[in-house]
């Protein structure tokens, strides 16, 4: 399972809690029933569970539902996604694009947390949730498709084979994305009544997963202004993906064939 797809958890999503929380005692009872850290990065459960718990129980105090913090993380992503497309590179592009993007995780992280406050989610939640994940995940990397194609010399683009980078990178999100989905919805259905091993969390695993969070690597956006460095940091971030997907699809297959 990747970093990804483990920030998800809505199951149902229309039971209310009993009685109206405070900030506070959202804020503590969300941290008590946090998922499980195994398969997520240190970045997601450092900084991108933690922020989002914080946006979770002030959606909840909000009166939102999960759905509405899902569509505003849609909001920051694309418009994010836009400014990539669009946008001159300059020394503020890098780190508003960034802001946007990291904003549109925490919130992503934050609708299935929500969902599990309010007393669990809906299929209909977690369709919307992993469909606009998969926009999002294929809008970033067409935007900088076109960022690369209309602005050339701001990136230092002097062959159109570098044009192919994008859709490299776009062609591995989208199978890592699926194939992780995937697996973790037949590995949900072969362990039905059954319950899991709780064994703990490896930090080495943590920290090997880092350079393809998906937190992590909203973190090039910053040397968007930059041109050919960010350029260099995006090939870099995508031939590490690349090298990583075949690592994850034999585990997962090896997972499920146990299974």
């Amino acid at each position: 399972m990747t970093t990804a797809e483990a920030e998800k958890g809505h199951v149902r999503r229309d039971r209310e809690v009993p009685a109206r929380l405070t900030f506070r005692e959202a804020l503590d009872r969300l941290a008590g029933a946090q998922k499980s850290a195994r398969g997520v990065s240190l970045y997601s459960r450092h900084v991108n569970r933690p922020v989002g718990r914080l946006l979770a129980a002030g959606s909840y105090r909000a009166g939102l539902t999960p759905n509405q913090v899902t569509v505003i993380s849609a909001l920051f992503s694309f418009g994010a996604t836009a400014g990539i497309a669009l946008a001159e590179p300059a020394r503020w592009t890098g780190p508003v694009v960034w802001l946007a993007l990291a904003t549109g995780f925490a919130f992503d992280s934050a609708d299935g947390q929500l969902a599990r406050l309010r007393g669990g989610g809906s299929p209909a939640g977690e369709w919307l949730d992993h469909v606009v994940d998969c926009a999002k995940t294929t809008a970033l990397h067409m935007a900088v498709l076109l960022a690369l194609s209309l602005r050339p010399d701001a990136f230092g683009v002097r062959e159109r084979a570098w044009l192919l980078l994008p859709l490299g990178f776009l062609f591995v999100a989208v199978v890592t994305f699926f194939g992780g989905l995937l697996t973790e919805q037949l590995k949900r259905q072969a362990a039905a009544g059954r319950p899991g091993p709780a064994t703990p969390p490896s930090l080495v695993r943590a920290v090997a997963l880092l350079p393809v969070d998906h937190g992590v690597f909203c973190l090039v956006f910053l040397l968007f202004g930059a041109g050919p460095v960010f350029l260099w940091g995006y090939a870099l971030l995508g031939a590490v993906a690349a090298l990583y997907l075949p690592l994850f699809l034999a585990k997962w297959f090896r997972e499920l064939s146990r299974g």
